[in-house]
């Protein structure tokens, strides 16, 4: 009789899930031993049920066998460790050298805007040249002149708040001078006088 693939599932009837648990642990058991008894591995299962009981197989001492475990893990970490590095190590060696190379060029590259290093270029990167250059002094003179208007605004409104000050110290000084002239004409109009003056 044939049996039929079993689906990889959690057994959801209890009776069935601790039958199938007792039979398979004890297979897996079994397969161990004669792993270890056919190939002189030394082997090491350690099995805890639902209910947390301890199943275990050991071809030799199971202490022994959980210290050689610990070891080769933490060799295998170390290892890991050391290849990480030398790739991050590698990784910001390229880099470094990557950025150089943008450094040497943009160096270059201002040195022949600023008119350096000019006599190995082709008649095309002249050209460029002069295209950058002509960008360049576009959008410095935009900002320029952005600048210019917004002085000139502020200009303008200070010169209107002063013409205003201007107006209500003139309203005040005539209101002062109007009140002066009914006690005494003479001594009003050199006050008057005096402070048109000043």
């Amino acid at each position: 009789m044939v049996r039929g693939k079993v689906e990889m599932k959690r057994i959801e009837n209890a009776t069935s899930r601790q039958v199938t648990f007792s039979k398979r642990r004890n297979g897996v058991l079994k397969k161990a031993y004669e792993l270890s008894v056919l190939c002189d591995a030394e082997v090491a299962v350690i099995i805890f049920s639902q209910k947390g009981r301890l199943y275990e197989f050991a071809s030799s001492e199971m202490p022994k066998i959980m210290d050689r475990y610990r070891k080769c893990t933490i060799d295998a970490n170390n290892n890991n460790t050391k290849f990480d590095r030398q790739l991050q190590l590698q990784q910001s060696r390229l880099e470094a050298e990557s950025i150089n190379k943008k450094m040497e060029l943009m160096q270059l590259s201002h040195g022949k805007l600023l008119g350096y290093g000019l006599d190995n270029c082709s008649l095309d990167e002249l050209q460029v040249l002069d295209a950058q250059l002509q960008r360049s002094l576009f959008q410095i003179r935009a900002r320029k002149a952005q600048l210019y208007k917004e002085q000139i605004q502020q200009l303008q409104e200070k010169e209107k708040l002063l013409w205003e000050e201007n107006r209500i110290l003139s309203l005040k000084a005539a209101a002062k001078g109007g009140a002066a002239t009914h006690g005494c004409r003479s001594s009003s109009s050199s006050l008057v006088d005096t402070q048109l003056s000043i």
